[in-house]
């Protein structure tokens, strides 16, 4: 019999979350058997912390529950044919070190990934983040060669992937993140402007400077004042792709605002929010077109690995402070 470690949501989050809100448990797994559900074990090799995780918790989970989460694990046991012994699947199992499984719920590693390649990519870049950026860009934006694309948030996860994506489709990008290493960062992988929110005297104006004619394309996830301030710098029939907004995540009182109507009906503006899995039935599609390019070096990836299953709590509070760059991943 295996013993997990899990961690739980010992308290609804009230603002900012706080270590106190979680409780590190152990849980006694089952033994495998032929018939029934129980027909994998499972241990997670790689942990994923990521912005949607603040609002499901409230909407979906009640105190006690393991906390939300998907992982790379690796099949330690299994009695179901189609999964062998020491490959690796995503799961969506939640903050765990080992679950049981029948298989439903697993989705292996594409069959072209290489052993370089590091396999918590498929939490990132050429896993959910990568494929929010692809089919955001795509079918939300509809982004066309020639345009401009404004991204915030856009040293993380997802706005690391837009703006890559938006270059190899011919398109002049902006970003915006929250400090001077994430700015050098943005453009060393092709922003063709970036710049730091927390330092220019003016959003406004910093806009204004990094595209004078305005922007084609937003790809939103932080909402909030910044949202507020970019809509009135979209063009003509612009498109807004409202992907988070993890500037309101945490509010204890609702900000006010933004009013969005006098800009959507002057410049005739398209906003549309998504959840990436709207695509489900196209993933194999992204995922085989985000590794492709990542193997080109077309799409690069940073990483920001927290080492130790007991250190996610802190992981997680952190991403949601902005302290990392690129993907937030646990390696446990």
């Amino acid at each position: 019999m295996v013993t997990a470690k899990v961690w739980v949501l010992k308290k609804h989050f009230e603002g900012f979350p706080k270590t106190s809100d979680f409780d590190l448990k152990k849980m006694e797994l089952p033994n495998l058997k032929d018939g029934g559900k129980c027909k994998l074990l499972l241990e997670s090799v790689f942990l994923s912390v990521d912005p949607y995780m603040r609002p499901y918790s409230r909407m979906d989970m009640k105190e006690g529950d393991i906390m939300i989460g998907t992982q790379v694990a690796r099949i330690v046991e299994s009695k179901n044919p189609a999964f062998t012994v020491g490959a690796f699947v995503v799961a969506r199992s939640g903050w765990r070190t080992h679950f049981i499984s029948d298989g439903k719920d697993l989705q292996l590693l594409p069959s072209s990934w290489p052993e370089s390649l590091p396999k918590s990519l498929a939490l990132g870049t050429v896993g959910m983040p990568g494929l929010t950026a692809y089919f955001g860009l795509l079918e939300v934006c509809k982004m066309k060669p020639g345009e401009t694309v404004l991204v915030n948030a856009a040293a993380g996860a997802v706005g690391s992937v837009v703006g890559q994506l938006a270059k190899i489709g011919g398109c002049k990008v902006v970003g915006c993140a929250g400090s001077d290493d994430k700015v050098a960062y943005l453009k060393k992988i092709g922003f063709d402007e970036a710049f730091n929110y927390r330092t220019v005297t003016s959003l406004d104006e910093a806009l204004r400077k990094a595209s004078p004619d305005g922007y084609d394309c937003f790809f939103d996830n932080v909402g909030g004042e910044f949202a507020s301030i970019a809509i009135n710098q979209m063009k003509k029939y612009g498109r807004i792709a409202v992907c988070g907004a993890i500037s309101q995540y945490n509010d204890s009182v609702p900000q006010k605002g933004p009013y969005v109507q006098v800009p959507m009906i002057f410049k005739e503006l398209r906003m549309e929010g998504f959840i990436v899995t709207r695509w489900n039935n196209r993933r194999e599609e992204g995922l085989k077109a985000l590794l492709k390019w990542v193997l080109e070096g077309k799409v690069k990836c940073h990483e920001q690995v927290t080492e130790g299953f007991e250190n996610m709590p802190m992981a997680f509070i952190g991403m949601l402070k902005g302290e990392n760059l690129g993907k937030a991943i646990v390696k446990v």
